[in-house]
């Protein structure tokens, strides 16, 4: 007898879904910027972003890109390092000019950022057999070399800046003109974040933070106030801190140049990632280690970003020469020139020191 059952009805198609909507001719925020996360697919769209003089939201764009080639000499065969990866963009460059036989090594302390670099780098054709990433901070640079088995490295570059990919995500905590949480952290996994290290803070030691790391002119007022202001309410979000300044700068100094109170926060955010991440800390103890990183006749060129960052630099490449640890080094830094500032605003406040080792 037949099977009388009816066969089974056909699956529903899937509901089509529009792609996001927003408010306005461009997207304003980082997440809504769907063109600019997938540049493979909107190249022409890209293209009109990095014309106009901006960071495609996500990306990240080299800095005095030929300088750096030409300050590190680069032969084929060579080892170099990359001490801090980021985007890319320097190391894509290192590469090429490393090819063929040599050996690039990535270091980037970043959990979120640095598989996706990797994934665009091996996509490009740079296989295991020419570029090693390593997930570490360059302060661990000595450790990184003795585990692959490098004596030393024929050039090492290491940019001090905070990627754009960090600065522009709102979820990272680096940015004011969106509230999220305050964070500031480069590896999101290391405690402190910025609002457990601002609670915990003497007025001392926060003021000092404002000084040191950010030649803050206000710093004592600002401890001050910040610090009786975090016993009502926790500060915990990014435009709730920005708020707070812009409130005790209108309150206490009243002549003030409004249009000046976002610097004001930016070097109050600037000090504080400093000190969350133990930025020159670790920068002390990578300069006080580099020279035993570098073959005989190494180079090094190393990007800083404000006076803080340039002054160790500048001072330990000194002493070097001094004592007879580098056998030349840069006399004055080199700087974007107009064209570049142009084209990426963000390279403007860049700094290019370089060395030789003896």
């Amino acid at each position: 007898m037949p099977d009388s059952t009816p066969p089974p009805s056909p699956e529903p198609a899937p509901p089509h879904r529009r792609r996001p909507r927003y408010q306005g001719k461009n997207p304003r925020r980082f997440e809504e910027k769907y063109k600019e996360h997938n540049p493979g697919k909107y190249a022409a769209d890209v293209a009109k972003v990095v014309a106009a003089g901006k960071t495609p939201a996500g990306s990240h764009r080299p800095i005095l890109v030929q300088e750096i080639l030409s300050v590190l000499a680069l032969q084929p065969g060579q080892t170099a390092v990359d001490c801090t990866l980021g985007y890319g963009g320097h190391a894509c460059s290192l590469l090429a000019r490393l090819s063929p036989g040599g050996r690039l090594i990535g270091l980037d302390v970043d959990p979120v950022e640095q598989p996706k670099t990797v994934a665009r780098l091996r996509t490009a054709g740079w296989g295991e057999d020419v570029f090693t990433p390593v997930r570490s901070n360059f302060a661990a640079l000595p450790k990184v070399l003795a585990s692959l088995g490098c004596a030393g490295a024929d050039a090492i570059l290491a940019d001090l800046g905070v990627s754009s990919m960090q600065l522009d995500d709102p979820a990272r905590g680096f940015t004011f003109k969106a509230d999220s949480p305050l964070d500031l952290r480069l590896n999101p996994a290391r405690p402190p974040s910025a609002a457990d290290w601002l609670a915990r803070a003497t007025p001392e030691k926060l003021a000092a933070a404002l000084q040191e790391n950010a030649d803050e002119p206000h710093a004592v007022l600002l401890a001050r106030e910040l610090a009786a202001r975090r016993i009502q309410a926790p500060f915990t979000r990014t435009r709730q801190l920005a708020d707070a300044l812009r409130v005790i700068l209108g309150l206490n100094l009243p002549r003030r140049d409004r249009e000046a109170d976002d610097d004001c926060v930016r070097r109050v955010f600037q000090a504080l990632r400093i000190a969350v991440n133990d930025e020159f800390g670790v920068l002390d103890l990578f300069l006080r280690q580099l020279p035993g990183c570098l073959n005989p006749g190494g180079r090094v060129a190393i990007l800083a970003f404000h006076s803080g960052e340039d002054r160790r630099v500048k001072h330990a490449f000194r002493e070097g020469l001094r004592h007879g640890v580098y056998a030349s080094a840069s006399d004055e830094v080199v700087r974007a020139g107009p064209e570049e500032r142009r084209a990426n605003p963000r390279s403007t406040s860049a700094k290019l020191r370089w060395a030789v080792r003896a």
